[in-house]
C-alpha cells in the first residue's frame, strides 16, 4: 500500500474518474470532540455524508487525531477538500493543518461491517461510530449476527 492510493485529486473527483466516497481527515487537534468537528463540518456539508467517526483515547477522553467520513455522492467530496485540506484548525489556537486523504475501508456498508463486530461497539455510544439515515437522523450501528473477537491468541487468529 502506497500513499499514493490514498491521495485525493478534486478534479479528477469532479471529473468522475474516482468515486470513493470515504475519507480519512487527519492532525485534528486533540481538544476537537465529536460535536465540534460535526458542527464545523456541517457548516457546508450537513446531510452529504451518512457516516462518521471520531476515534476517542478512552483513558485521555481526547480525539486520537483522525476521523473517518463517507459522503452519500463522491462528487461532495471536491468541495468538502477544498474546505479543509491544508487549512489550520480554526479552533483551540493549533498550529495543525488539515489532511484530506482516501481512507482504506470505503463505503458505508464496509465501515458498518468494519465497526460492528468492533469491541468498540462494547463501549459507551458517545464513542461509537454515527451513521445517518437519508433525512440526517442518527442511526445506531445494527449489532453483530456474529460474537465479539477475542483478543487474538499466539497464533494471530480470532481466538
Amino acid at each position: 500500500e502506497t500513499e499514493e492510493m490514498y491521495s485525493l485529486n478534486p478534479a479528477r473527483v469532479e471529473r468522475g474518474e474516482d468515486k470513493r466516497t470515504t475519507v480519512m481527515v487527519k492532525n485534528i487537534p486533540n481538544k476537537y470532540t465529536q460535536k465540534n468537528l460535526l458542527d464545523l463540518i456541517d457548516c457546508n456539508h450537513q446531510a452529504l455524508y451518512d457516516f462518521f467517526y471520531l476515534p476517542i483515547d478512552f483513558k485521555n477522553k481526547c480525539n486520537l487525531g483522525y476521523a473517518f467520513i463517507n459522503f452519500r455522492d463522491p462528487r461532495c467530496i471536491s468541495a468538502f477538500f477544498r474546505d479543509f485540506a491544508d487549512k489550520r484548525w480554526e479552533r483551540f489556537n493549533s498550529e495543525k493543518v488539515c489532511v484530506v486523504t482516501y481512507a482504506r475501508i470505503q463505503g458505508k456498508s464496509a465501515l458498518v461491517n468494519h465497526f460492528r463486530s468492533s469491541r468498540l461497539m462494547l463501549k459507551h455510544e458517545k464513542y461509537r461510530p454515527l451513521i445517518f439515515s437519508e433525512n440526517g437522523k442518527v442511526e445506531t450501528i445494527p449489532p453483530s449476527t456474529s460474537r465479539v473477537p477475542a483478543a487474538p491468541g499466539p497464533m494471530g487468529g480470532g481466538g
